[in-house]
């Protein structure tokens, strides 16, 4: 079979759907009340200088290695960044056969692979910054640009991870056996490192079903809080409110103070839930 049809057999709706990322889906299961408040109601906090400068530079990463990828000169990005040119260089040492695929292999490329899924009455959407697939396997890379990499569990079950795997088994005629995805770390100390998951048919059954379960939640949650009650909150002492902006409204005990020295603001949403048309890279 082609790649190309392998790789594009993608489903579509008419309907107008609800649209989930793996950062909301993320953001749900850990406090379903602080969702209700970031997407429902769009209340949103102060930027943090430090992290939109973080996130700047991670997004320049980012459209760097796109640009790269769709062959347009990038000398210009290197020279007047010299953060960007340090971190390309380490990962041309480091995964040389990503940079350089093998002369005349057969393989589908594309930066910014963009995918999207109907579960239910939602319309599930990923971004992969990376796909490289032939008619054996595909691989999603996803570039990330904070200096220390999570625990390899932490990660397994982050809904990026869980997310990307899914949509891609469920809209192409990969096995899952055959689907693979590759976190690379380019700001850690010493060269850049990698994690890689290998996917597989029992890890896409408990996918499906946990999914399954939380987006009935939310359907659940959101036609009660249409009827004038809240979606439901952490337990009181929960270390998910030490991080969050909205304990007050929550009439919850305020963060430790070296919670409150450590915490970092979170991203201001500027995106509707009906209407996300693009997805930033958030801190797992």
């Amino acid at each position: 079979m082609a790649i190309a049809s392998k790789i594009l057999c993608m489903q579509s709706t008419q309907t107008q759907l609800l649209r989930l990322s793996q950062g909301q889906l993320n953001l749900l299961e850990r406090c379903p009340r602080q969702f209700q408040h970031t997407y429902l109601e769009q209340l949103n906090s102060p930027a943090d200088p430090e992290h939109e400068e973080r996130q700047t530079l991670g997004s320049r990463f980012h459209l760097l290695m796109q640009q790269r990828e769709m062959g347009l000169p990038i000398e210009t990005f290197l020279q007047e960044d010299a953060q960007l040119q340090s971190w390309m260089t380490a990962f041309a040492k480091a995964a040389p056969e990503i940079l350089t695929p093998a002369p005349g292999s057969q393989t589908f490329r594309e930066s910014e692979h963009y995918r999207t899924l109907q579960v239910q009455d939602y319309l599930l959407t990923v971004i992969y910054d990376l796909l490289i697939a032939d008619n054996q396997q595909a691989q999603i890379l996803d570039w990330k640009t904070y200096p220390k990499p999570p625990h390899k569990r932490k990660l397994e079950q982050n809904w990026q991870t869980r997310l990307y795997l899914y949509v891609l088994a469920e809209t192409s005629d990969y096995l899952p056996e055959n689907i693979s995805m590759t976190y690379w770390f380019v700001q850690t100390e010493g060269q850049p490192q990698s994690i890689r998951f290998n996917y597989n048919t029992i890890q896409h059954q408990q996918t499906t079903k946990k999914l399954n379960q939380l987006l009935s939640q939310l359907t659940y949650w959101t036609q009660r809080y249409h009827k004038g009650e809240p979606f439901p909150q952490e337990q009181e002492g929960s270390r998910a409110c030490d991080y969050c902006q909205y304990t007050t409204r929550c009439n919850r005990s305020p963060a430790s103070s070296e919670a409150l020295l450590t915490a970092k603001s979170p991203t201001t949403v500027d995106t509707k839930l009906l209407n996300l048309a693009s997805i930033q890279e958030v801190t797992l």
